[in-house]
């Protein structure tokens, strides 16, 4: 039996009932409600080039200090132009970035209410398998809305209890403390009605929620004002995060770019991740094409689009103090680690600079191997190149690796020009929870207890160096654990650069930075410097009071006659 019920939650689709889309009446049934589950799941990477809700590029790493937009010039997907200069004040009425990924989260939220509506309708006799299934849905709900809550800040909290009529007179007026306990209260049942893993990989369980409140308790100790400034760090809501993040099961991959390759999905740092398939019986397979715009350009092997460009920035970022074998938390961006380009198409290191390995699993280096190889079969050459770059005059020259697999992967399919693979986007991994941990000491002022969880990380970084120099990169490592911490102020600050290490371009980068509260004075600094060398950024300008959240989209207002409430400064 197919069942139809992909009609959205966005207030613009309320006033309209497709047809095709059937009532909870018409399909409780036990077999109907694990379909309607099994659909659920599959909102939750329902996303697309144009509409992403899984990986955040787009609106995490572009929009911070980690990349630039890249593409063929400024006027290339100019919506992301717009997002990376911050220049977001003019009404976005289409059916495109912003507006569709409201759409698709809502989507995903209201394939969740629907199932949650013919479950409930059962009892545990007809569904054993009732509250596992109610608690797997509400997780997928407080995930959607989890990632609502980053873009926009003030969204419409919409349960499966409520009618037509009440969806319609709901606003987005909840406090922000209001919101996040909403979310929190679908991730706690969860918690407590969920094993602590399923048989069946990738279905939601306690320890993927436990994950996940540590993670949200921990954006709610950061309390913001209107402008969404920091006004308090709440200690209650810290010592959550330890507690949740405690009951946390886990490792970390034995090599850093495991997370980053086909063949570890599902590994025993993937917390919670979206699935992907291929060759899976269905045509085509469920591959992700979210970050299809990214592969290299110049070069065969990939062929589209160029966009998701390392930024200078986060290059620097990587330099280690040769001696120390630390990161340069002050100094890092003082001069460019790579700043020329030989007659071969190659970007020489700086001479005496040494590196941290995670660099050669981010950023694709003129010089150095891509994905751990340097050469394929049937294809040639795949050391990266300078012209692999698609418009270097602009963007530069560094490319993204973490989101892209080889060419000759069995993960790997193209349409068209653009790039899929069947490799998961993990939302959460065991170093995210060790890392929250980690903040909500320091916060606490047991920044002692942080050293070790952050050396932690380190050291994994200083085992990852195996595949590419397998792949014949120069050994210019150098990564040493921190040996003490002077203060909860250099606890905080070496804190906040290992997350940036660690998750460079994967997209948390600008969230993490409107949490701490520090979004304008790091960006604003970051683009006076960049400014100078990337004219394309010359009229960037961070606004504090605005800038930290995206506007509703202004078809969603206009839809409920002013019901919903714009974010401040648009």
């Amino acid at each position: 039996m197919s069942i139809l019920m992909l009609a959205s939650c966005s207030s613009d689709f309320l006033d309209y009932e497709p047809t095709g889309v059937l009532q909870p009446d018409e399909v409780a049934t036990a077999k109907n409600a694990d379909a309607l589950v099994n659909a659920a799941y599959a909102a939750i990477g329902n996303d697309e080039m144009v509409g992403p809700i899984t990986h955040q590029w787009v609106y995490g790493s572009v929009r911070s200090d980690d990349a630039y937009k890249g593409g063929g010039g400024r006027g290339d997907v100019d919506v992301v132009d717009r997002y990376e200069q911050y220049n977001l004040t003019i009404p976005d009425y289409g059916d495109w970035m912003l507006p569709r990924t409201w759409t698709n989260h809502y989507k995903a939220i209201s394939r969740a209410n629907f199932a949650l509506s013919v479950i409930n309708s059962l009892s545990e006799t007809e569904f054993p398998l009732k509250k596992v299934r109610q608690a797997e849905l509400r997780f997928l709900r407080a995930h959607s809305y989890f990632m609502l809550k980053l873009l926009f800040n003030k969204v419409p909290f919409i349960t499966e209890d409520l009618s037509k009529e009440q969806i319609l007179e709901t606003s987005n007026d909840l406090t922000s403390d209001a919101l996040w306990n909403k979310i929190a209260e679908d991730f706690i049942f969860a918690h407590d009605n969920l094993p602590q893993s399923q048989d069946q990989v990738g279905r939601a369980d306690k320890n993927a929620a436990s994950a996940y409140l540590a993670k949200l308790r921990l954006y709610q100790a950061y309390e913001q004002n209107a402008t969404h400034q920091v006004i308090n760090i709440n200690a209650a809501r810290l010592q959550e995060v330890i507690d949740y993040a405690n009951q946390v099961t886990g490792s970390l991959e034995p090599d850093f770019g495991y997370n980053f390759l086909d063949g570890h999905d599902n590994g025993p740092e993937s917390i919670w991740a979206v699935q992907f398939s291929i060759n899976d019986g269905t045509n085509t397979g469920r591959v992700s094409f979210v970050t299809g715009l990214n592969s290299p350009h110049g070069t065969p092997l990939y062929g589209c689009c160029g966009f998701h460009m390392a930024s200078q920035n986060m290059v620097n970022a990587f330099r280690t103090d040769a001696v120390t074998g630390l990161p340069l938390l002050d100094t890092f961006n003082n001069s460019d680690i790579y700043n020329t380009v030989d007659s071969n198409g190659k970007a020489p290191l700086t001479t005496g600079v040494t590196i941290d390995p995670r660099i050669d699993h981010t950023v694709g280096v003129p010089g150095r191997p891509f994905k751990y190889k340097n050469t394929l079969k049937t294809t040639g050459d795949m050391v990266y190149n300078f012209s692999w770059a698609r418009d270097p005059g602009v963007y530069g020259y560094f490319g993204n690796m973490k989101e892209q697999q080889s060419p000759d992967c069995s993960c790997y399919v193209k349409n068209g020009p653009f790039v899929g693979t069947s490799k998961n986007v993990d939302f959460i991994r065991y170093a995210d929870v060790l890392l929250f941990k980690a903040e909500a000491l320091i916060q606490l002022n047991r920044y002692t207890e942080a050293l070790p969880i952050i050396n932690q990380i380190r050291a994994r970084a200083a085992a990852s160096t195996a595949m590419p120099l397998a792949a014949g990169a120069s050994n210019v490592y150098k990564v040493s654990p921190y040996v003490s911490f002077p203060s909860k102020a250099y606890a905080l600050k070496a804190l906040m650069f290992e997350r940036r290490l660690e998750f460079g371009m994967e997209g948390p980068r600008f969230f993490d930075l409107v949490r701490w509260g520090i979004a304008e004075p790091v960006l604003n600094a970051y683009l006076a410097v960049e400014k100078t060398k990337k004219g394309f950024l010359s009229s960037a300008h961070f606004t504090a009071g605005r800038d930290e959240y995206y506007p509703i989209p202004q078809r969603e207002i206009d839809f409920t006659g002013g019901l919903y409430t714009q974010n401040p400064g648009y």
